[in-house]
């Protein structure tokens, strides 16, 4: 890459559920604008990551992940919005998990082989590897038979390997100006952004008791001076779920909410006052109609 030359194009980030993309894209923007959990298919939309570095932008489109099963309108819509995610975009990283090749591993790769992408690997979660050498045959093994342009071992949890996998991504994408103020990390609203730090508390306060029974919609947003006024309707499919949210005398509400609030304020670097209410929708999460309304693509 010419030394003086400015780079910026659209890339997108693909793999199976839950091998550290959110944490990828958070890592490399320098904020927290996907949520992130222990759960699989924690991220559900297409969302814009834009990392802007002295040599070029990276504009990452952190994506659901590419699965097989695709039971419930909710999984079939977030298999559309990974496979959409491809379209327009410059380069990929198939991010995979340290020591694994999995089916859904294969289907991500084929889908981008697919689309005749450029694909640079992305080997996450190498910190969890204890021994070092296992990694070089493994890595031989993955890449006999698939053409990469780059294979990057990294920990987007620790900020390790970022630099070079930065650098290999930036000669791959086309010689322009910067399309975004260096100053701007999404294209989401605070209002898309406050639902989903409702979301990720619910994921993780409630661990694998409500597996695919939650979404959130923001009912208000006002900005009254320095304060923003935030209500968030906590939406599941039946009651019963609904007292497992609220919690006994309501703290796991409390918490939740509690929680979410310290992840806006440090977000928008305002006060918030946030309410949070649970109710039921019976059968959500397998209405297309439902999912659309509730502000799924």
């Amino acid at each position: 890459m010419n030394p003086s030359s400015h780079r910026a194009g659209h890339v997108a980030v693909i793999g199976r559920p839950n091998v550290g993309k959110s944490t990828l894209v958070n890592a490399l923007v320098g904020a927290k604008i996907s949520i992130v959990s222990p759960r699989p298919q924690t991220t559900r939309h297409r969302l814009l990551g834009i990392a802007t570095f002295p040599e070029g932008q990276l504009l990452l489109v952190d994506t659901p992940g590419l699965h097989r099963e695709q039971k419930r309108a909710m999984n079939r819509m977030m298999n559309r919005a990974a496979r959409g995610s491809l379209e327009g975009v410059d380069a990929a990283l198939l991010v995979v998990r340290a020591g694994k090749w999995e089916d859904e591993d294969t289907l991500a790769f084929d889908a981008l082989r697919g689309a005749g992408l450029p694909v640079v690997l992305v080997v996450n979660q190498v910190d969890l590897i204890p021994d070092k050498t296992a990694l070089l045959p493994y890595l031989a093994r993955i890449s006999e038979g698939r053409e990469f342009a780059g294979v990057h071992p990294i920990s987007a949890l620790k900020r390790s390997g970022l630099e070079a996998l930065v650098k290999t991504v930036l000669a791959l994408l086309p010689e322009q100006a910067a399309l975004y103020g260096e100053d701007e990390i999404t294209d989401k609203s605070q209002r898309f952004l406050a639902g989903e730090m409702v979301r990720e508390q619910v994921m993780r306060q409630l661990g694998d008791e409500l597996p695919y029974a939650t979404t959130v919609e923001i009912e208000r947003f006002e900005v009254d001076g320095a304060l923003l006024r935030i209500g968030a309707v906590i939406w599941v499919e039946r009651d019963g779920q609904k007292a497992i949210v609220i919690g006994k005398g309501g703290t796991r509400l409390r918490e939740i909410g509690a929680k979410a609030r310290v992840q806006m304020e440090h977000l928008f670097g305002a006060k918030v006052f946030l309410e949070t209410w649970v109710r039921v929708r019976e059968g959500w999460s397998d209405d297309e109609a439902a999912l659309r309304q509730l502000g799924y693509e």
